[in-house]
């Protein structure tokens, strides 16, 4: 397995590879990794040629007052587990080599960035497509993946793919939960024991408005109020949003008629975690 810090030597070899008629598969990560992030590299591994992860804590989508410089980080430990699922290449950039002196570009994208955690991070997503965007461009992915626990990410993704016609598959994976219900983020290590026994309420809430909706209920604003209920019952968490939207264009609905999204961000102690939910409706 590679492990490469340059955008030169990333390129040359994935270059290589298409020139050679492989598929290449690009998993972007800001590391950490879990078994949500290795779950996307083994489907990449089993579809594509090669396996290609990034992993770069990308200093322009955090806000001044967040978790950049905190972010827990263990390059070996990455280095590791890439090699383990059948990576083929880590690509772990400084952000000097990304954001080079006198860089000044950036994409801006509206829509589906505009609500949840796009009204609350202002900027967030401008600089998640501004370093995927170079990472498509450094990489050229044949296929790109991305887990569902980010649904608002994908959206956007899936958005900037298209508006740009970028010759790259965006695959969208499943959220992979601990044995409890948690959903995996590498933001979990922040929580103490009680904070993480608290921050169960986010999947209690996401069951239930589930059940509900499965029992036959269609009004929004009913679901979003029996998850508010459930997180309302753990003294440790803050609400910070609860939305159902449609699942591609991230906009509120009011009833469910078309297949929608449960998603919320709860601040379990100073910790802000986001989980999420699909509802299918059927026709």
């Amino acid at each position: 397995m590679y492990v490469v810090k340059t955008v030169k030597e990333a390129k040359e070899i994935t270059r290589k590879w298409k020139s050679e008629g492989m598929t290449v598969g690009l998993v972007p990560t800001m590391g950490y990794l879990h078994d949500g992030h290795l779950s996307l590299i083994k489907r990449s591994v089993a579809d594509n040629d090669k396996t290609c992860v990034s992993v770069f804590v990308n200093p322009i989508q955090f806000g001044k007052n967040e978790d950049f410089g905190s972010y827990p980080r263990d390059m070996e430990h990455d280095s590791a587990l890439c090699e383990q699922s059948g990576a083929d290449l880590v690509f772990c950039p400084s952000a000097e080599e990304m954001y080079p002196e006198g860089f000044c570009s950036h994409i801006e994208i509206s829509g589906p960035a505009e609500g949840l955690c796009g009204a609350r991070r202002p900027g967030h997503f401008n600089g998640v497509c501004t370093v995927v965007m170079k990472l498509f461009n450094i990489m050229a992915p044949t296929h790109a993946y991305f887990g569902q626990k980010d649904a608002q990410q994908l959206a956007v993704i899936r958005r900037m793919v298209k508006d740009f016609n970028l010759d790259v598959e965006v695959c969208g994976m499943p959220i992979i939960r601990e044995a409890d219900g948690l959903a995996m983020s590498s933001r979990n290590t922040y929580l103490s024991a009680g904070e993480r026994k608290a921050a169960l309420c986010l999947s209690h809430a996401l069951k239930e408005v589930k059940a509900q909706f499965e029992s036959g209920e269609r009004d929004a604003a009913k679901l979003k109020q029996s998850a508010q209920a459930v997180i309302a019952g753990e003294p440790l968490a803050r609400i910070d949003y609860i939305e159902i939207v449609d699942i591609i264009s991230m906009k509120p609905i009011d009833r469910l008629a078309a297949p929608a999204l449960c998603a919320l961000a709860v601040y379990i102690g100073r910790t802000r975690l986001i989980d999420n939910i699909a509802l299918e409706v059927l026709k």
